[in-house]
């Protein structure tokens, strides 16, 4: 499958990197390796999404700098910290910028791969969920400016005697607007509209 999630480790440390490469890739996952946070920068454009295994303490730029930096690049791979120096402090500074998890080195089998799988489905959920807002946002896009005012305020319940007067139009008007409106976005219903007015924040 060309498109399933690839497990991106980075860790400075080669026979970590080496032993935990070998058991996702006997454990059926699509595996990369980087010696560097830097190394890895480099290589995101032309990989494929997935989880990031990330070592948090690594020379130049380290996992923490590593994280603030895909954030920066709105890069929202989910990815799980591993290290042999964990500290409180540090671990909840990770979770709350996004991190799945912070595991302590060595890390079980079992444990890696609930982790694992955890952060895949999580990923899967939200790209899903922002799949389904950008279409939505993609409809609404094609209203033109006056349907898109109609549409503001017949999800605020405004009836069509008070748009048309609000906007200057007659209700005959401001009904052919609607009835656009209702094509434009692909739904049967006035709360269908409301609903999707809701999901993008309108």
């Amino acid at each position: 499958m060309t498109d399933a999630p690839v497990i991106h480790v980075v860790d400075d440390d080669p026979a970590f990197r080496s032993a935990v490469s070998r058991l996702l890739k006997l454990s059926g996952y699509e595996v990369a390796g980087y010696e560097s946070a830097g190394c890895f920068l480099r290589a995101i454009e032309n990989t494929r999404p997935g989880c990031i295994l990330l070592d948090v303490q690594m020379p130049a730029l380290g996992g923490l700098q590593l994280q603030d930096e895909l954030a920066r690049l709105s890069h929202s791979w989910p990815i799980i910290f591993m290290t042999g120096y964990g500290d409180i402090p540090t671990s909840v500074r990770a979770i709350k910028a996004g991190a799945e998890d912070f595991l302590s080195k060595p890390v079980s089998k079992e444990t890696l791969l609930k982790a694992i799988e955890r952060a895949l489905v999580h990923y899967a959920a939200t790209r899903q969920s922002q799949d389904e807002l950008n279409s939505l946002r993609s409809l609404i896009s094609t209203l033109t400016s006056r349907e898109a005012e109609v549409f503001a305020l017949m999800v605020r319940g405004r009836p069509n005697k008070q748009i048309a007067h609000q906007l200057g139009t007659s209700e005959r008007t401001v009904k052919a607007h609607r009835h656009m409106v209702m094509h434009k976005l692909q739904v049967q219903s006035f709360a269908e509209a409301v609903s999707i007015a809701e999901r993008v924040g309108y």
